[in-house]
């Protein structure tokens, strides 16, 4: 008897077992089946590509027999390599804390993938979404142990009371949502760098809130309101801290995570990578901003018409019916000397449309031969009669600066700040190693270098990028003259990127790349660069006057502009009569022994 109720209570206890092995299997069964439909849901709200599955085995695992696309197991919870996949990804972790991602590359690339989690510990949804928002992260959503029964998703939910929300796997409700697009009024750490024209900071006197302009600021104004919330302008500077410039802390305090957006602006020069920048804003050029040349003085305009070429063809026509002058006057070489080739008085005379002694009764090959004098003479005084008449009237202007080694000809340096001459001079391929360093100044603060390029000194030429050549093109129009332009043939960098500082895990940088490609797209940033000269009036960082002179109008030639040229003709007189008395002396010195032999 006993025995018999041995093997009744075996057989019952087997039944039981075995139910409960059947019910073990149709829950994973069921835990499967709904893992799956969520997964499937969360694609059709976002397709996505691959999976990264973080730590060990879990209900996730089961998942690969779908094939929902390539899918890579990390089960020790961080990559050993760079991430290179595709950005549309979807990241499951076993557990809260699976997810130990050590490398850097990889963090940031897969910072703002959405995040599915299986909480099999007792963990509450409020701890998780808070430890998540502490590493940047939040796009996450995340299913107990219970998913089988209560159908329950919670999704983290930032800038509101409670950090999360709980859905059912059936609602309509997205399970993801793209936060940042509705900050409910947070703050957003920013500087301006004062920079004109880019962003320059003011304090509104009607709201007595502190604003900034410029085509920058406008851009960073813009987002703000885009996406609902407030800009926090006050100093992050700690106390004690040593300064530089604006904008280097500016730079500086970005890469530190102390400021989430700079409001200025660093060039493609200055950018190893872009985590700490934001995709190009601008695209424009780095070159000189050179003086206009200035008006030849009178003095010199009669070196400027006389041409070496010319010259050289002149003389050596004059050398020629030099020649042929001697040669028709007697039909033979006998009176060809040097001295009557370079001193011929006829042709001399002639060329300078000056009358001269023409015989009687002329061959007729002398006849050629003064007409082709007397041609050369109306040619070469009406060339250069009406050279002086039109340069008198308007003097050409000096050389122009074509090249950086004529900067070394000209009587202008290069005024540059010391930050932008290590940046060039770091680069191998930068025109600045042509220019001799006794013709660059270099100012140690990048204020005193804009005071002096603002102050429009034509001493110097300035490096000047377009955008801010822009605004002093605006401002001399203005002028009586234009002092300056902007030379295309003396650029550092014709193609030029500028890039927005952004905090290196900025959680919108995306939102905030697609707001600044935007209004490219709509022409806003050209119609503000448009408006720069007009906000810097505005704001008294420009000031509405004639920095040009005035030009200077001779009355009438004096006697200082001629100065050189009877100078040269005081010398030419000298040899003259140097060389009439040398003829005197020889003719003197030939004619004694001649009288001594006659007296004999």
């Amino acid at each position: 008897m006993t025995s018999e109720r041995l093997v009744v209570a075996l057989l019952c206890l087997g039944q039981v077992t075995a139910q409960l092995s059947i019910l073990s299997i149709h829950e994973g069964v069921d835990l499967e089946e709904k893992l799956l439909r969520l997964l499937l849901r969360l694609r059709v709200e976002q397709s996505f590509d691959t999976l990264v599955i973080y730590g060990e085995e879990c209900a996730f695992h089961s998942m690969l027999r779908h094939s929902l696309g390539p899918t890579e197991l990390v089960s020790s919870g961080s990559t050993e390599s760079d991430w290179n996949f595709s950005s549309s990804t979807l990241i499951l972790s076993c557990g809260a804390s699976a997810e130990r991602e050590g490398n850097y590359r990889t963090l940031m690339k897969l910072q703002m993938r959405r995040r599915l989690l299986y909480l099999t510990e007792d963990n509450q949804p409020e701890e998780v979404c808070h430890n998540y928002s502490l590493k940047e992260q939040y796009n996450i959503a995340m299913v107990k142990a219970d998913f089988v029964q209560s159908g329950s998703i919670y999704t983290c939910r930032c800038f509101q009371e409670l950090n999360f929300e709980e859905l059912d796997l059936f609602d309509h409700k997205p399970i993801f949502v793209e936060q940042f697009r509705n900050m409910r009024g947070a703050t957003i750490k920013t500087l301006a760098d004062q920079l004109a024209p880019r962003s320059m900071s003011y304090h509104d006197e009607k709201t007595g809130e502190e604003k900034m302009v410029g085509y920058v600021a406008n851009l960073i104004n813009s987002f703000a309101q885009k996406v609902n919330a407030t800009l926090d302008f006050r100093s992050v500077r700690k106390d004690g801290e040593k300064t530089e410039s604006v904008f280097k802390d500016i730079v500086r305090w970005v890469k530190e995570d102390r400021l989430d957006l700079g409001t200025t602006m660093v060039s493609s020069l200055q950018v190893l990578n872009l985590d700490s920048f934001s995709y190009p804003y601008l695209l424009t050029s780095y070159c000189l901003m050179v003086p206009i040349p200035a008006r030849l003085p009178y003095n010199q305009i009669y070196a400027v018409i006389v041409d070496p070429l010319v010259l050289c063809i002149i003389l050596v026509l004059f050398y020629l019916l030099s020649a042929l002058l001697i040669y028709s006057q007697q039909l033979s070489w006998r009176g060809l000397t040097l001295a009557n080739i370079l001193l011929n008085d006829k042709s001399l005379r002639g060329l300078l449309g000056q009358s001269f002694p023409f015989p009687r009764d002329p061959r007729r090959n002398m006849k050629l031969v003064f007409f082709i004098l007397c041609f050369a003479s109306l040619m070469i005084t009406t060339m250069y009669e009406s050279y002086l008449q039109s340069f008198f009237t308007r003097p050409p202007p000096e050389p122009s600066i074509r090249t950086f080694q004529d900067i070394a000809n000209s009587r202008h340096k290069l005024a540059i700040s010391r930050f932008e001459m290590n940046v060039l001079s770091a680069r191998k391929s930068s025109n600045i190693h042509l220019i001799r360093r006794n013709r660059i100044c270099v100012l140690e603060d990048h204020e005193d270098f804009v005071l002096l390029r603002n102050s429009f000194n034509d001493s110097y030429v300035y490096t000047v990028s377009e955008d801010r050549w822009s605004t002093y093109q605006e401002q001399q129009r203005m002028f009586a003259q234009p002092l300056f332009y902007y030379s295309l043939d003396l650029c550092f960098n014709r193609f030029l990127f500028f890039h927005i500082p952004l905090r290196p895990h900025l959680p919108y940088r995306h939102l905030f790349e697609e707001h600044m490609q935007r209004q490219q797209e709509f022409g806003l940033v050209k119609f503000w660069k448009s408006r720069s000269f007009f906000d810097m009036v505005r704001l008294g960082v420009t000031p509405m006057r004639d920095s040009s002179l005035p030009p200077y109008i001779n009355p009438s030639i004096l006697v200082n502009d001629i100065s050189w040229i009877l100078k040269l003709y005081g010398a030419a007189m000298g040899i003259s009569c140097c060389c009439f008395i040398l003829e005197l002396w020889f003719w003197r010195r030939r004619r004694k022994p001649h009288n001594a032999i006659l007296q004999h």
